[in-house]
């Protein structure tokens, strides 16, 4: 289990909110991904590991772009998280539903392991309607439809473990969680056409599935969390800020993904996703995002989990 980066987080202005590092110098971070075994494919983004050690009293503010829903285990400073009106603090084990908006987050020096659900890993797993917990994060040891990973924290929040023994177990729970879905090759054949992005409609989509519009309706948000026309607009707006944040000193103008019309609907998807303005997103510093989306580009191929092939 090799590292994949060890770098050095750049922050221009300390004082912007967004991007903020509270400290005496820039946070440390060391990232890691594992494949899943073959025997889980089409079921996780990766399982991740995250060292930050952001100085002697320091703290890391950042946030999160839309992704898939998401368990974390935290070692050391617990985190402040918060999608819209949803918000967690000080919880070792937290968990998000899939989103559509950004994932406001505070972090001080910590260890972290993340496992990221795609559809048919929620399908396998979660025994809730991915739509219900869309655009939520919460205390995964509190709330029902995460509780049965909360024995996992015993390992993972323990700073003592090693990471090998804590991705042994990781595995082992895995393997006694899963459980099959009736509906998995539609998972499978709708994900696959989303990631592609060679759908420009709906009824597109439903034909590379294979199946309905009202039967895509419900796989989407059953499985997916959002609507069949919701996830292909997020879709092409992710591969427009991945191709961004992957080209340093790019403009908009040169990231922007062909699917749009031109920079004003661009601008407007911007802002429902993330809340702000391309021009104000792009005048943060993202400490942890920014070197994660690279790190992660490097080692697993795509930036984000939400363009992450459900097979490899």
């Amino acid at each position: 289990m090799g590292d994949v980066d060890l770098f050095r987080a750049s922050v221009r202005d300390p004082a912007r909110v967004g991007g903020t590092h509270i400290g005496g110098r820039a946070p440390l971070v060391r990232s890691r991904f594992l494949p899943p075994p073959a025997r889980f494919e089409g079921c996780f983004t990766s399982f991740y590991h995250l060292d930050l050690d952001a100085g002697e009293g320091g703290t890391v503010e950042d946030q999160l772009q839309p992704e898939w829903g998401n368990i974390r285990f935290f070692a050391g400073a617990l985190p402040f998280a918060e999608i819209g009106a949803s918000r967690v603090e000080a919880c070792r084990f937290t968990a998000t539903g899939p989103s559509s908006r950004p994932c406001r987050f505070r972090l001080g020096t910590s260890r972290m392991w993340g496992v990221g659900f795609m559809p048919l890993g929620w399908a396998r797993f979660i025994e809730a309607e991915a739509q219900h917990l869309a655009n939520v994060v919460c205390d995964g040891e509190r709330h029902p439809a995460f509780a049965r990973f909360a024995p996992l924290a015993e390992i993972l929040c323990d700073p003592q473990a090693s990471l090998e023994d804590q991705h042994a177990a990781i595995l082992e729970a895995m393997d006694r969680l899963m459980r099959p879905n009736r509906d998995e090759p539609r998972i499978m054949r709708v994900h696959a056409a989303l990631v592609a992005g060679e759908c420009a409609t709906v009824g597109d989509l439903a034909d590379a599935g294979g199946m309905s519009i009202r039967t895509l309706e419900r796989v989407c948000t059953r499985y997916f969390g959002f609507s069949p026309k919701l996830l292909m607009r997020r879709q092409r707006f992710m591969r427009s800020l991945a191709a961004f944040m992957l080209r340093d000193g790019s403009r908009w103008s040169e990231a922007i993904d062909g699917h749009y019309h031109d920079q004003a609907q661009f601008s407007r998807e911007f802002r429902e996703f993330m809340a702000m303005s391309p021009r104000e997103y792009a005048a943060l510093d993202h400490p942890i995002l920014s070197a994660f989306v690279r790190a992660r580009a490097r080692a697993w191929g795509s930036a984000a989990q939400t363009l992450d092939r459900p097979a490899r």
